[in-house]
């Protein structure tokens, strides 16, 4: 009988990490061509010799069973492209540094994220407040108007507390007006930036959020309040609105930035959650971007996402100096003797003093320097958040000389994705804060808005690395240069082994978006949490 020419296919299996790395290196063409094979000898010779011929077997056999123990319960080894394993240079061939980003370390201890203490979302309502809910959507009488301003994680904060007042008031809630950013010209509306259908979806139960006046209330002229003051309770809310707006029916209030106190009710600091953390999922196209982007930073391994705070007016508004020449600084020292109102630091304070108390955003060579004592590893991605520094590309020079892989929105985006968010300030913030919230380690250069809004959200995601740099007790070390840079290291690291983003029980005073313990997280262990 013929016999059959159909060709049996071996398989073996390879660890998906490295077909990954070896797809996203440049293939030689010549692995794609097949040898030719050598035509076999003619075994004549031996077969006259059928006793050496049988030794020869033998001989072969004995060595193929040898092979064959050795191999066995040992994991065939593949060369790791860009120095990512142990074999050293000799294991593969001399490439670019971009082809040595091929392969990220997908551990090391700078990557490893801290002790959650079994902490998760716990955001159950208490009974009273579940009767309250009972009336929410069948009130038709009471409208709460709200415009908001600044920008776009300013207006989140501000959206949140007009959701509480709301509720606070049994109010329905008008769709927040966003104030024209005066500083960007930023035209966008709500349903631009944000999701509103899910909005109102989610807080169904609590507010209902309506699109706007009924024509019932158009005409009614609103109780109007346009600076309601600093850390109000709910007790002074109804005090003050609750009677006018009975009577008429809608009340507009203006600027709500910490305008309602940090410190309420253990249910509307719950509500407080629910709002950032749930509600306020971005819009469709905004969030496809940020998911598209940091696919992209996180397909190579971890990464590492900072929001770099160096714009001009940041350094005008501090008080301090961007530290990138004589030049520099005194263009902001001129800037700030034309316009002194914006300063909003302590004035009777020195740009060294300042420094020293932890109130001046960290430049590019001590956001380096504290990277590299954490053991940021060079061939770390990083994506950085942020205004266009001051001081432009130079600004940035000392952390890329170090970090060669630093990217953002722009050098990360394909041709065209930016187009439809041109010009939009705080559509392109929304974009940068999906790429960092969703990073392995998040580090701000300073506190502000978005770096206490991803705190909280990454807290209430499961405890996630936030890296706050204590700048208050590192900064003498910075300025002191008879440290070796080993003995700088241990100690900058010291400083930080409880600023890594473990739970953090919220003390009075503190915004419950960025430490949601105990409020809006609990755990079933008995663990004791040590602050």
């Amino acid at each position: 009988m013929a016999r059959s020419k159909t060709k049996h296919l071996s398989y073996i299996t390879v660890p998906s990490r490295v077909i990954h790395s070896l797809s996203s290196s440049p293939i030689d063409p010549s692995l794609l061509v097949t040898p030719p094979k050598k035509s076999p000898r003619p075994a004549h010779r031996l077969l006259k010799k059928p006793k050496l011929y049988f030794l020869l077997l033998l001989l072969l056999g004995a060595v193929i069973l040898a092979t064959t123990k050795i191999g066995l319960g040992r994991a065939p080894t593949f060369p790791v492209p860009c120095g990512g394993g142990s074999g050293g240079p000799a294991s593969q061939p001399a490439s670019t540094e971009a082809a040595s980003a091929a392969s990220l370390p997908l551990g090391g201890e700078f990557w490893e994220q801290p002790e959650g203490y079994g902490y998760r979302p716990c955001l159950e309502f208490g009974e009273e407040y579940r009767r309250g809910s009972e009336a929410v959507g069948k009130d038709r009488r009471r409208y709460l108007m709200v415009v908001v301003s600044g920008g776009m994680n300013q207006q989140r904060n501000q959206i949140v507390d007009a959701v509480v007042i709301a509720r606070i008031l049994g109010a329905a809630l008008v769709v927040p007006i966003l104030q024209v950013n005066v500083i960007w010209g930023d035209e966008s509306e709500f349903a631009d930036i944000f999701d509103l259908e899910h909005f109102k979806r989610v807080l169904a139960d609590d507010v209902r959020v309506v699109n706007s006046l009924p024509s019932t209330h158009i005409m009614s002229r609103p109780v109007e309040e346009k600076r309601t003051p600093l850390h109000v309770s709910p007790r002074w809310i109804r005090s003050r609105y609750l009677r006018r707006l009975n009577k008429e029916g809608v009340l507009l209030l203006r600027g709500l930035d910490s305008r309602l106190s940090k410190d309420l009710p253990t249910d509307l600091q719950k509500l407080r959650c629910k709002v950032a953390f749930q509600a306020l999922r971005f819009s469709a196209p905004i969030q496809e971007l940020g998911d598209k982007l940091a696919a992209r930073m996180g397909s190579k391994g971890p990464y590492l996402a900072l929001h770099l705070r160096m714009e001009k007016d940041v350094w005008v508004r501090t008080g301090c100096l961007p530290g990138l020449s004589r030049e520099y600084d005194e263009i902001i020292h001129e800037e700030r003797k034309l316009r002194p109102e914006l300063l909003t630091a302590r004035s009777n304070m020195t740009y060294r003093d300042r420094k020293l108390a932890g109130l001046c955003p960290l430049n590019a060579v001590e956001v380096t320097r504290l990277l590299k004592a954490l053991g940021a590893p060079r061939n770390a991605r990083i994506y950085w958040a942020g205004g266009v520094p001051f001081g432009g590309p130079a600004a940035l020079s000392p952390l890329a000389s170090e970090f060669p892989y630093l990217y953002n929105k722009e050098n990360l985006s394909l041709p065209g994705e930016l187009e439809a968010f041109a010009e939009k300030a705080s559509l392109l913030a929304a974009i940068d804060y999906i790429v960092c919230e969703r990073s392995d380690v998040f580090m701000p250069s300073h506190g502000g808005n978005m770096g206490h809004m991803i705190q909280g959200h990454r807290a209430f995601g499961g405890h996630r690395k936030f890296v706050t740099p204590n700048k208050r007790q590192m900064l003498p070390y910075f300025l002191d240069s008879s440290l070796s840079e080993s003995e700088f290291n241990r100690i900058v690291k010291e400083l930080h082994q409880g600023s890594l983003g473990q739970p953090d029980t919220r003390k009075l005073g503190r915004d419950v978006t960025a430490y949601p313990v105990p409020e809006c997280m609990c755990n079933s262990t008995d663990t004791r949490l040590v602050i």
